[in-house]
């Protein structure tokens, strides 16, 4: 597991440009039915490009941003802090996802979203989002569904958080994000490259990095996966499911449907 970087605040960089990666198309598709039209707006947003180490802060809690951030490369992650500065992670995002669309009609942020791996980042401002939500519906629609989708997955992380034991839901969150990743070609033969520490997924299991730590021994030991770095191997994926009592119904994939 990689060491996390000083958080810092990202911004976007002065110079735009037309978004560099079809991964935000792969993902829609792989939720919603667009057109090649719609296709062909999408891939034509205007963005603001930026290369952000881990552990840089994005949007903070209370920020009311001109912008929406496209993950395009890496991993990004939602969370809450107590009063006394204790994280939980409530989300993970991968390429193709938007973490904070939902910010296109709130006015203030109510979570913050940091980087969790070096990442690639899109900003696209409201004021260009907006009216192309408004003259192509399919690609309004598009977007609705995906922020009830992270609605859905939220309510399983509070599941897996609330009802599993530390062993599924270990086993839970690996599967997801093995799941995830592959819907926007980002895994190959169930084998990742997930530079996450394990305090991270401390923060997204509610466990301590000693019970995280032990979790992933004993997954390893049972033959679940290997790990080599950072890259993780699902070693028996039938079996690795049914530890993490993981039905992926609720990541609404349309070719799980």
């Amino acid at each position: 597991m990689c060491k996390l970087a000083i958080a810092t605040k990202v911004g976007p960089q002065v110079l735009s440009s037309v978004l560099s990666s079809d991964v935000l198309i792969r993902k829609i598709r792989s939720i919603a039915d667009i057109s090649d039209d719609d296709a062909a707006i999408l891939r034509g947003i205007p963005t603001q490009e930026k290369d952000v180490a881990a552990n840089q802060d994005i949007v903070s809690e209370g920020d009311s941003p001109a912008n929406s951030v496209v993950v395009l490369d890496g991993l990004v992650c939602s969370s809450k802090y107590t009063g006394q500065g204790r994280r939980q992670i409530t989300s993970f995002f991968v390429a193709g996802d938007i973490p904070d669309l939902h910010g296109l009609h709130l006015s203030v942020m109510d979570c913050s979203f940091s980087s969790l791996t070096p990442s690639r980042l899109g900003f696209i401002r409201h004021s260009v989002l907006r009216p192309i939500c408004e003259q192509h519906p399919r690609i309004a629609t598009a977007f609705w569904r995906s922020t009830l989708i992270d609605a859905s997955i939220y309510r399983e992380w509070v599941t897996n958080v609330g009802r599993r034991e530390a062993y599924a839901r270990t086993a839970h969150i690996l599967c997801e994000l093995i799941v995830r990743l592959r819907s926007v070609g980002r895994i190959e033969d169930h084998v990742a490259d997930l530079p996450i520490t394990q305090a991270a997924l401390g923060d997204a299991l509610g466990l301590s990095t000693v019970h995280v730590n032990r979790t992933l021994q004993e997954l390893r030991g049972d033959g679940l996966i290997a790990t080599s770095g950072t890259r993780l191997r699902a070693l028996d994926w039938p079996r690795l499911v049914r530890a993490g009592d993981f039905d992926p119904t609720y990541l609404h994939q349309r070719d799980l449907a």
